[in-house]
């Protein structure tokens, strides 16, 4: 059973870095060359790639990270007295809440605003890039802080 869940915290730990290089690469260049259109073809590319992320290969790693860290959460919870227990409970609710909580919070209210039409780019672009910034961040914190604990857990410390 150890190794089992050995295999499941690095997964959740990989998956986890995977969503913070996925957030980070719209924080450090596709927004600022979305930016760079005009408004109105920004907001329509930015419309077609929520038409392209709602498809299988973004959904299944964020909620599939996201499933996992609630089992890692359950798991660290049940083994509290386990060494590493409050860094891969901590890790794992990281990514969490900047994966999956972030993004149904912000993330996609501002998309169906901008498909709707009932938000400007400007204030699209104000609201959705600080959320996204504090995605990535989040989850880049949750991977390091799985990291962590998956050693401490590995090591007894």
């Amino acid at each position: 059973m150890t190794r089992t869940w050995d295999v499941l915290t690095a997964v959740t730990t990989v998956g986890s870095g995977l969503l913070a290089g996925v957030f980070f690469a719209f924080s450090a260049f596709v927004m600022s060359g979305l930016q760079r259109l005009p408004g109105p073809d920004g907001a329509a590319a930015m419309r077609s790639i929520n038409v392209t992320a709602q498809r299988p290969p973004l959904m299944i790693a964020l909620f599939g990270v996201s499933a996992l860290c609630l089992a890692t959460i359950v798991r660290a919870l049940a083994t509290w007295s386990v060494p590493g227990a409050a860094w891969l409970l901590t890790g794992a609710a990281l990514t969490l809440v900047g994966a999956l909580g972030v993004t149904v919070a912000v993330n996609v209210p501002l998309n169906d605003r901008l498909d709707a039409g009932t938000v400007t780019w400007a204030r699209f672009l104000a609201g959705w890039e600080p959320a996204n910034h504090a995605r990535t961040v989040l989850c880049l914190a949750g991977c390091m802080v799985l990291l962590i604990g998956a050693v401490r857990r590995h090591q007894g410390l």
